[in-house]
């Protein structure tokens, strides 16, 4: 069987990062982690060795939405929230591409949350690039779907009261076929997420912790300090056990009850602790384990792939259903569609 990267036409030109930066001067705020991701993607696509001209980014609104400026390919600074949307169109219609949307917790979760849960659950063949900073950045501020309860922020003076979400959770429970997070420091595990995601056929959504130094500095600073990263992050990796800590003494359990939770793995014994499985037809663990971490002290976050499964893209089993018909029925009249059944003159 052929996967979706057999259908993009290859480059023979040796490319490397420089052959994937535009002449567009990058203008985000300096310290920005956007900064990183787009050079880790820069740098990685060369991997792929497909013709720039056969690689499409499209954006929504917000600051990281200005991404398809600076990437020497084809792309689409679109509309707010609707770049799934969008993209999804291209993904059916024209399989001869590699697709990556890219957005914000803002553009993704709020105006855009049903185009992204749609795009989800039909597996269309995207990459979505989902920057998460906890914060509305490009309007000056406010807070956002992702925000934790109690933010203080221009638009909630006193506290945010709404209860945030979890893009994994939501992406898992939308049955999302391939699901990750990654964080915008560490530029070696952001490439191998990439990498898995690109490679996945149908949509695979990867959630970027992304620093905003100007209005939410700090964010994801428990998982970035050197004093503290190795206590509270756990790093997913399909068919090991899953444990951390600075001398990996903490492991994930499942309780009497049935549900999961983090232990000391010399009380337990090491026969006690969880083994990840990235690849299991039920999502049941994966969505436990999105469900660990705290989101103000951020203890016990997993990072990495919580789920990749092999289900047939959406614009695949159009492309076979259009093939079924017109090996039934030939090739069909447009102007007799048009013509058929009640029709009405209007003068």
């Amino acid at each position: 069987m052929t996967t979706y990267l057999d259908l993009i036409p290859k480059t023979d030109v040796e490319q490397s990062a420089k052959d994937f930066k535009s002449d567009q001067e990058v203008r985000w705020c300096p310290g920005c982690g956007d900064y990183s991701i787009l050079s880790n993607v820069q740098g990685f696509l060369p991997e792929l060795g497909l013709a720039r001209e056969n690689i499409v980014f499209v954006s929504g609104i917000g600051c990281s939405s200005r991404f398809p400026y600076y990437m020497n390919t084809f792309g689409m600074h679109s509309i707010h929230g609707r770049a799934p949307a969008i993209a999804t169109g291209l993904a059916v219609s024209r399989p001869d591409l590699s697709i990556w949307v890219i957005t914000g917790d803002g553009d993704a979760l709020s105006i855009g949350g049903n185009h992204l849960i749609h795009a989800l659950r039909r597996n269309v063949n995207l990459k979505i690039l989902l920057f998460n900073n906890r914060i509305y950045g490009l309007t000056k501020g406010q807070y956002s779907p992702t925000s934790e309860q109690g933010k203080i922020t221009k638009s909630t003076p006193e506290g945010s009261l709404d209860y945030s979400f979890n893009p994994v959770s939501l992406a898992l429970g939308a049955e999302a076929t391939f699901v990750a997070r990654t964080i915008d420091s560490d530029r070696k595990h952001m490439t191998d997420v990439l990498r898995a995601a690109a490679n996945h056929e149908g949509t695979a959504l990867v959630e970027i912790y992304q620093n905003c130094n100007i209005f939410n500095d700090g964010a994801w600073e428990p998982l970035k300090d050197g004093d503290t990263r190795d206590d509270v992050m756990m790093r997913l990796v399909d068919g090991e056990p899953i444990r951390f800590g600075k001398d990996m003494e903490k492991g994930v359990i499942r309780t009497a009850d049935g549900h999961i939770a983090v232990a000391n793995v010399a009380e337990v014994g090491e026969d006690a602790v969880i083994r990840h499985d990235a690849h299991a037809k039920d999502p049941g663990l994966a969505f436990a384990l999105s469900r660990l971490s705290n989101p103000r002290t951020l203890e016990n976050t997993p990072i990495g792939v919580f789920r990749d499964i092999e289900r047939p893209s959406y614009d695949r089993l159009v492309r076979d259903q259009l093939a079924e018909v017109q090996a039934k029925q030939g090739t069909g009249d447009l102007q007799a569609l048009i013509d058929g059944g009640d029709t009405w003159i209007v003068s």
